[in-house]
């Protein structure tokens, strides 16, 4: 029978189901598995050499598979994951190893560099997977093991692995061109299907969405370089191009691969790989043909294949070492993804594409099951797997709405907003901070911004502000022009003085007027004030300030009062008495890591936390570590900073910590856990060896494929997604660990994403209803808007102070896609610190 099993995880069971809020029901996007294998799965492990990438990996596998299906294989179809993994649903009859040679045919060849034809594959029995345990699991009756772990690798093996071997695969999704779009510049975007098995109460799940993907458009090359230089026609190229058009497009085909056209039928199936242009024409650039004769590429093409260059005045193609070939003769192979960043025209209709009602986002799924077509699937009936072709439909309750609080002066103090939004009007903010020292800079000149028009900017911010609950004594602040590519550390300096002369106080906000949406010049402002000066700032968009609209007022009037230590609003105490019964502490984690191409970059770490008993104000602190770990080093200070703030602030020493983490995938639940408490244990102790107030541990995750469905039209906002306050806990959530799906927001466009709740240890005893519904009431009482937001605000302030502590480095050259200068800056000292001044105010906002 099994060995023991290994404990992968035992985090916090689940408390009785919630019965809070309206009973409604909804379509989900997974599929129930209706029957598992009842075999054991056969795991081998397998080696191809020499090593290639898994695209080709798995073409020399389906070589393999169709001469040894009768032989070694004896009929049976194992599946692949492309790299180390063959499951099988009975043993190979050649024993526990055998070693295989399979060449590949001629037309495989996939890179410019002849790739050997022949490879050597090396299979070994890794050991036996017992499907028992994995229903064992699945009624709740053993923890998660190793073996289920592999089960469940096995099972996501076996649903892939048909559609890999048929189409481009990227990670868990597979792309099929069927229906692409063009995006800007040559490139198109494709649809991708992704599918994932998970676990369930009693059942497996495959969970199946719609992903998306930017490819490079196949056909003619000349055609692709006519939009990769925004021309209409490729004879708009007869002019030629300038030394700037060709870097760009040299850095755009650098590494595409392309088959030629000008050698008939049996060459068009090699591939090569573009390694740069000429700096020459196809007419000037001169090479050896062989007993001394030079010659120049059109003039060869011209005598040996009897073609005239229509683009001889355009530059050649590099491939391998000085092989060139005219623009004209090359085709773009189909099916290359686009890895290079997209540019701000392409994102744009990427999220065009991509963006689908819940409506539509459905049946596109449904056309998805279709080409997954798992009843007809040979692999699937091997094994014994059959899924059924209709999304699963589950309960799920409308919590109710919680009531929000402003200053009891307001004509509408106190009411429950609809659907998940409301507005200013009739309302003051529950305090309002007082103005009295500030200035402004606009960065132009004073013909760019007219100091009529800023004037009258403010008269309008003023008003609106004064409206909303702030006094603002001093309505006339000092007004500077400077230059935008200026020093801008020294202005802001001088903008700091100009605020306290005039008010004859200690500055407390400048408010800056931008030319532009770049990132540069918004995060030296932020460096500068955040860590030089120790003020706060606020950024206006230039096209605003011209406009100067009320909802525009309003909306800075929201940061712009807790910035300066206000408060906008709160939700009635009696709503949570979680935090109103006793000193608790929200607090919020999260790491923002560097972009896979900056390696020396580091990872930056944020924790916020709530300083007092209505959990609407915040405090923040950072520190930056080395890049891409996930666990939080240096929490234990951390914590013990705001713990600290939270007593001087309240008065009080919490006695209840509900922490938030954000940014934990699965496989590092128990490494998190483990790490964290810990800390915030030890932070608590080292306070006071006494001091050991109760702590829930939730991790908070956006990053997952699950979608909801309204079944009732009367269940769904006018965008068709669910109503804000749903909640899933049963059916697709995890056999018995205490986890539940909310979405609390409303939709704006596309189908929402809910967020995924996973509480991993709860020393406060929880029940469902309890927890659910703070998490959603807190989801109202976000600063920046009169919204309900997606996911709690102590995680998405820790998620904003991560993004704003990557501009508090020093001699940044940050590029408009906000990745920073190259070269090693991994080092946390060119980061500035947060002035102590900000630091108990919310000045990230």
């Amino acid at each position: 029978m099994t060995d023991m099993p290994i404990l992968v995880g035992t985090f916090c069971k689940r408390p009785t189901l919630g019965n809070l809020g309206r009973q409604i029901r909804v379509r989900s996007n997974f599929f129930e598995v209706l029957a598992l294998p009842t075999q054991n799965i056969i795991h081998y492990d397998v080696t191809i050499t020499p090593d290639v990438p898994p695209a080709l990996n798995r073409k020399i596998f389906g070589e393999f598979e169709k001469i040894s299906r009768e032989g070694p294989l004896d009929g049976i179809k194992p599946v692949f994951d492309g790299r180390k993994n063959i499951f099988a649903p009975r043993s190979f009859p050649f024993g526990e190893a055998a070693t295989f040679n399979v060449t590949l045919p001629e037309d495989e060849a996939i890179s410019s560099k002849r790739t050997p034809r022949t490879f050597k594959i090396k299979i070994k029995k890794a050991g036996e997977i017992y499907m028992e345990e994995l229903h064992r699991f699945l009624q709740g009756k053993n923890p998660m093991t190793s073996n289920c772990l592999t089960a469940t690798m096995a099972l996501d093996v076996l649903i892939r692995h048909l559609p890999s071997m048929q189409h481009v695969t990227v990670g868990r999704s597979f792309f099929t061109n069927v229906g692409a779009e063009p995006l800007f510049g040559g490139a198109e975007v494709w649809q991708g299907y992704y599918q994932s098995a998970r676990p369930a109460q009693e059942k497996m799940l495959i969970n199946v969405d719609l992903s998306a993907t930017a490819f490079y458009e196949s056909g003619p090359l000349i055609q692709m370089i006519t939009k990769i230089l925004g021309r209409r026609t490729p004879d708009d190229l007869r002019r030629g191009f300038s030394e700037k058009d060709r870097i760009k497009v040299e850095k755009t085909l650098k590494n595409l691969k392309i088959r030629v056209t000008h050698r008939g039928e049996a060459t068009s199936k090699r591939n090569f790989k573009i390694t740069k242009l000429t700096p020459t024409s196809a007419s000037q650039t001169r090479f050896d043909a062989g007993n001394g004769v030079t010659t120049d590429v059109a003039d060869y093409f011209a005598r040996q294949y009897g073609r005239r260059l229509s683009y001889s005045h355009l530059p050649c193609v590099t491939v391998q070492k000085n092989i060139y070939l005219p623009l004209e003769v090359c085709e773009v192979v189909e099916g290359q993804r686009h890895i290079r960043k997209l540019n701000e025209k392409q994102t744009a209709d990427m999220i065009k594409f991509t963006c689908q009602s819940p409506h539509l986002r459905a049946n596109k799924i449904k056309q998805g099951i279709d080409i997954l077509s798992y009843r007809k699937n040979e692999y699937l009936k091997q094994f014994g797997l059959e899924v059924a072709s209709d999304m699963v439909v589950i309960q799920a309750r409308v919590l109710p709405v919680p009531t929000l609080q402003y200053h009891p002066s307001s004509r509408e103090h106190s009411f429950q907003p609809r659907e998940g939004s409301w507005n200013l009007r009739d309302k003051k903010v529950a305090q309002g901070a007082v103005l009295g020292s500030w200035s402004i800079v606009a960065f132009g000149s004073e013909r760019d911004f007219p100091t009529q028009s800023i004037q009258a900017f403010i008269r309008e911010l003023v008003i609106t502000c004064q409206d909303n609950g702030m006094s603002i004594p001093n309505r006339t602040p000092p007004i500077m022009h400077t230059n935008p590519q200026g020093d801008i550390e020294s202005t802001l300096k001088t903008a700091w003085l100009h605020a306290g002369n005039a008010a004859k106080a200690q500055p407390q906000l400048i408010v800056c007027v931008l030319p532009n949406t770049g990132v540069p010049l918004y995060a030296e402002i932020k460096r500068v004030t955040d860590t030089v000066i120790g003020v706060a700032s606020q950024c206006v968009q230039s096209r605003h300030m011209m406009q100067a609209k009320k909802q525009y007022c309003a909306n800075l009037c929201l940061k712009i009062n807790v910035k300066l230590g206000g408060m906008n609003s709160f939700i009635s105490p009696s709503q949570i008495p979680f935090i109103s019964d006793k000193p608790t502490i929200l607090m919020g984690a999260d790491i923002s890591h560097p972009s896979p191409g900056e390696p020396s970059r580091p990872s930056i770490a944020a924790l916020c936390a709530s300083m007092d008993a209505k959990a609407s104000r915040y405090s923040a602190s950072i520190r930056v570590q080395t890049g891409r770990t996930e666990i939080i080093a240096d929490l234990a200070n951390m914590v013990k900073e705001l713990l600290k703030t939270f007593y001087q602030t309240c008065g009080r020493k919490p006695e209840r910590i509900l922490f938030y983490r954000d940014g934990v995938s699965e496989g590092q639940f128990d490494q998190v856990l483990n790490g964290e408490i810990k800390a915030v244990r030890a932070a608590c102790m080292s306070l006071e060896q006494s001091y050991k107030p109760s702590i829930t541990f939730v991790v908070v995750q956006k990053r997952h494929h699950t979608r909801f469905f309204p079944l009732d039209k009367r269940d769904s906002d006018r965008t068709g997604n669910c109503l804000p306050g749903t909640v899933i806990e049963s059916g697709i959530t995890h056999p018995y660990e205490f986890d539940f799906y909310l979405q609390s927001h409303a939709g704006l466009q596309g189908t929402s994403r809910p967020t995924h709740y996973h509480v991993l240890f709860d020393e406060n005893t929880f029940t469902s209803d309890g927890l659910q519904a703070l998490s959603y009431n807190l989801c109202y009482v976000y600063a920046r808007c009169t919204r309900a937001v997606s996911l709690v605000p102590p995680v998405y302030y820790a998620h904003i102070v991560c993004r704003r502590a990557r501009f508090h480095a020093r001699d940044q050259h940050w590029s408009d896609t906000e990745s920073g200068s190259e070269g090693d800056q991994g080092t946390a000292s060119i980061f500035g610190v947060v002035k102590p001044e900000l630091q108990r105010v919310m000045y990230f906002m």
